[in-house]
């Protein structure tokens, strides 16, 4: 690529940053302006997914590995969107962000072990790389916190089953976000369905 192509290519995407920033607020701003009931039901929808979801993740990590489960509930109501769509990308982004989290993690413990914080540190760049290398930059904030659980978080075991069972806890509370997001997102379409022809 020559460099006035290179330039070009430097401001497209920076165009198409500040295009996506923009229609960000705008949503927000449409959000905040809907009747309130139609927030309420939003809401109330968002919150029997999330308590459906982080439920019956808990109890399948429980069957797994009882004093870990938690982290299968967290993870459901991480994932868990108002919209289907979004809850597919986000538990993506999970998934993908653990998975590359756990690998710099046991990277860093190899160069400098527990707890030290130069090892931490280049963990922290290199899953942060990797993620935006691999057009997932929201997953970088996920194996940040998943490499400081493998390196920072005082354990007892090999480090290596700390990462595995972190990625089993947080695929299993994504599937089930998934499960349920997709069921519930079934009855939400046709009670906005009905509401919009009461309101028509």
């Amino acid at each position: 690529m020559s460099e006035p192509e290179a330039a070009r290519s430097t401001r497209r995407g920076a165009l198409d940053i500040l295009r996506v920033r923009r229609a960000q607020r705008l949503l927000d701003r449409l959000f905040k302006g809907l009747p309130l009931a139609s927030r309420l039901r939003v809401g109330l929808f968002m919150a029997f997914k999330a308590m459906l979801a982080s439920i019956t993740a808990y109890g399948a990590g429980y069957v797994l590995k009882p004093e870990e489960a938690f982290w299968a509930a967290i993870s459901a109501v991480a994932v868990t969107q108002p919209h289907y769509g979004d809850t597919r990308g986000a538990g993506r982004d999970r998934v993908l962000g653990t998975t590359f989290g756990g690998i710099a993690g046991l990277l860093g413990l190899w160069v400098g072990g527990t707890g030290d914080l130069v090892s931490f540190a280049l963990a922290l760049a290199l899953v942060t790389v990797a993620c935006w290398t691999a057009n997932a930059g929201a997953a970088a904030k996920i194996g940040g916190i998943t490499s400081a659980i493998v390196l920072l978080v005082p354990a007892t075991g090999p480090r290596w089953e700390v990462a595995a069972s972190r990625l089993g806890e947080v695929i299993c509370g994504t599937i089930c976000a998934l499960a349920v997001g997709w069921l519930v997102s079934r009855l939400e379409h046709r009670v906005e369905a009905k509401a919009e022809g009461d309101e028509g």
